[in-house]
């Protein structure tokens, strides 16, 4: 009988589920990548049918990881043995795969990352989630505008014979200089190498600056499929860019380690309602506790008309 930890990775884009195998972290038996759409639930519960109508049983899941942007609402709601956030995750998913790495470039659907690890130790990072003109949701949009399937957005880029100069800095300001260098003569192929060009230095003037950046480099998340992106990042910082077999889903994968974890520490069994727990009807709704002088605004999940998590408390009352 196989038992297996899941880990999940909800952000605004997308919805990652990984499965990994209890006694090899680098074996999954499933990996999933789901479009969030703006409902992460929904999202989630198309996951978890998924899984059940490829067999799995709830009782063979020993434990669950949860990251990402909807982390607390989702680990709240499915029981979840680890809730950490998305550094966490992609450090110690980068750091299982590739015992060695040093530098982490993660470039998701709406926000970007880095991570410097020495020893296999977290020991600076950084955020972009304010500007969208480094991210995959950047390149959704320009393909489309561009119509190209986002899947050949790379080998177009490739393709160029002299990529043309994007700002990149502000998608308003690149979609003006795109739709200027079109009218110049400009062909889709240099457009889009120009704008892989953008993203890359977009990234390493922003989210990179001032960070000691080491090889190994492992470049991870979604956007690491793009051929285009991958060169001109690599072009810019003159290494050569390592990618993970399951790069896209490097989150879901950290956050079912960190379950593995979790449950050893511990040595209790999981908190894990079962892949049902989608099925039912969920509502969310703002209250407000009058327990204190606190008067904190908390966020309460009903399930079937049962209270089953309140979160976002200043004293603590609601954190089991």
């Amino acid at each position: 009988m196989n038992h297996y930890y899941i880990g999940v990775d909800v952000g605004s884009v997308s919805t990652n589920l990984v499965l990994m195998d209890s006694k090899d972290n680098k074996k999954l038996s499933e990996a999933l990548y789901i479009r969030t759409n703006g409902q992460p639930l929904e999202s989630l519960k198309e996951g978890f049918r998924i899984l059940k109508d490829k067999g799995y049983r709830s009782k063979d899941i020993l434990g669950v990881g949860v990251t990402g942007s909807a982390r607390v609402l989702i680990g709240n709601i499915i029981g979840a043995d680890s809730i950490k956030n998305e550094i966490t995750a992609h450090a110690v998913a980068a750091v299982s795969c590739y015992p060695n790495v040093k530098t982490v470039i993660e470039i998701g659907g709406q926000d970007s990352k880095i991570i410097i690890l020495r020893d296999g130790v977290v020991v600076d990072f950084a955020m972009n989630t304010i500007c969208a003109a480094g991210t995959g949701s950047f390149l959704d949009q320009q393909a489309f505008r561009l119509n190209i399937p986002i899947e050949e957005f790379g080998d177009f880029a490739l393709r160029a014979d002299e990529p043309v100069r994007i700002a990149g800095r502000c998608t308003v300001f690149a979609e003006t200089d795109m739709v200027h260098k079109q009218q110049e003569g400009a062909t889709k192929e240099q457009i889009v190498a120009g704008l892989c060009e953008a993203l890359a230095r977009n990234y390493l003037n922003n989210v990179a600056k001032g960070k000691r950046i080491e090889e190994p480099v492992l470049f991870q998340g979604g956007v690491a499929f793009n051929t285009g992106i991958r060169n001109a990042v690599e072009k810019d910082l003159g290494v050569q860019l390592v990618i993970p077999d399951h790069f896209n889903v490097m989150g879901a994968l950290g956050s079912a380690i960190l379950a593995k974890e979790a449950i050893h520490e511990t040595n209790k069994p999981t908190i894990f309602k079962g892949f049902d727990i989608m099925q039912r009807n969920h509502q969310l709704k703002r209250v407000e506790c009058q327990d204190c002088s606190n008067t904190c605004e908390l966020t309460e999940v009903t399930v079937a008309g049962e209270i089953v998590a309140k979160w976002g408390d200043r004293c603590g009352k609601w954190q089991k």
